[in-house]
């Protein structure tokens, strides 16, 4: 299959540009400027970091909701990119933890950017995501960024343009529908999607991920605002903990997890978006399995290959459903 569902723009002219690692300074340097100085921004998001996920309800906008206290949680999480075709740049993050002595791997979020895009993939309702198209005025200049869960399958997917201004270096989306996360999902509230501007912007340490989330729910019939989030993920550069184990399990699975990408990609390609349940605890309904899979690969219990038949018979289960 193409990429066209989630990366389709222009071919940029880029012969001789090489694909070296940009580091924040460069990237705010004014040394380069237009698209490379884009990609140098989001290549610059790579890396070993130590983070901190921050989120606190602010203002109810219904009068018998009460707003949570704050949620804090952190860890480690190495950033890699995994592709860079110019136009298309993907970093895939992986959360390190130690417990008892051993090290322990757990696949995260993946980011695709895509400049110019005529698509975006994007969260349609409950369990369903859609191909939309974007407009020649609002894809000029701009890259899109699709998020995929633990397991590859989609979460959200929005279009925004970087920004230079005042020497900072920060990329904002437009509106964007997505998903509960596990840390709401788990409660059954009172709401049921974000609607979220989400900010990228490098910072001296590192770089931060800035939510604005508008927590959404259904009340007689009607789509309405429950209450207002702020999210502050912070990224600082930081390699004192078991980066190796993240390089290793990587190594070991990359492939597999590009088989399974492919079939993501396959999957949304036949119907033009894609129909999979979620739960609260996992996400997608085909998280334990994919995930365990991987696993599995990383603990030589099972090969890539048949382990691959195994993860698109799921894909394949999971998807059949129409929207």
């Amino acid at each position: 299959m193409t990429l066209s569902l989630t990366r389709r723009g222009s071919v940029l002219a880029l012969a001789g540009a090489g694909i070296a690692a940009a580091t924040p300074a460069l990237a705010q340097s004014g040394r380069v400027s237009g698209v490379e100085r884009d990609r140098q921004s989001i290549r610059a998001m790579a890396g070993d970091y130590r983070v901190r996920f921050n989120f606190q309800e602010t203002v109810p906008f219904v009068s018998d909701y009460t707003p949570l206290e704050p949620k804090t949680s952190g860890g480690y999480e190495s950033v890699r990119v995994i592709k860079d075709e110019g136009d298309f740049i993907q970093l895939q993050h992986m959360l390190v933890a130690e417990h008892e002595g051993q090290n322990f791997v757990i696949k995260h979020w993946r980011q695709d950017w895509t400049y110019q895009p005529r698509t975006v993939l994007v969260y349609e309702r409950r369990n369903y995501w859609s191909v939309a198209n974007v407009s020649s005025a609002d894809r000029r200049g701009a890259w899109s960024q699709t998020v995929w869960q633990t397991d590859d399958s989609p979460r959200y997917g929005g279009v925004g343009r970087w920004d230079y201004a005042n020497g900072r270096t920060i990329w904002t989306s437009g509106p964007t529908a997505r998903p509960l996360a596990r840390r709401d999902a788990i409660r059954n509230p009172p709401y049921e999607r974000y609607l979220s501007i989400n900010r990228h912007a490098l910072t001296p340490t590192g770089w931060v991920h800035e939510q604005d989330n508008e927590k959404i729910g259904t009340r007689n019939g009607q789509l309405t605002a429950i209450v207002h989030e702020d999210g502050v993920n912070t990224y600082d550069h930081f390699n004192e903990y078991p980066v190796v184990a993240a390089d290793a399990y990587w190594a070991d699975t990359a492939v597999y997890w590009a088989g399974v990408r492919q079939a993501w990609d396959d999957a949304i390609e036949r119907r033009r978006g894609v129909w999979v349940e979620e739960e609260a605890q996992n996400g997608a309904i085909t998280g334990p399995t994919l995930m365990g899979l991987a696993d599995r690969i990383h603990s030589d219990q099972i090969t890539t290959q048949p382990a691959l038949v195994e993860a698109q018979a799921a894909i394949t289960q999971a998807t059949s459903q129409s929207a």
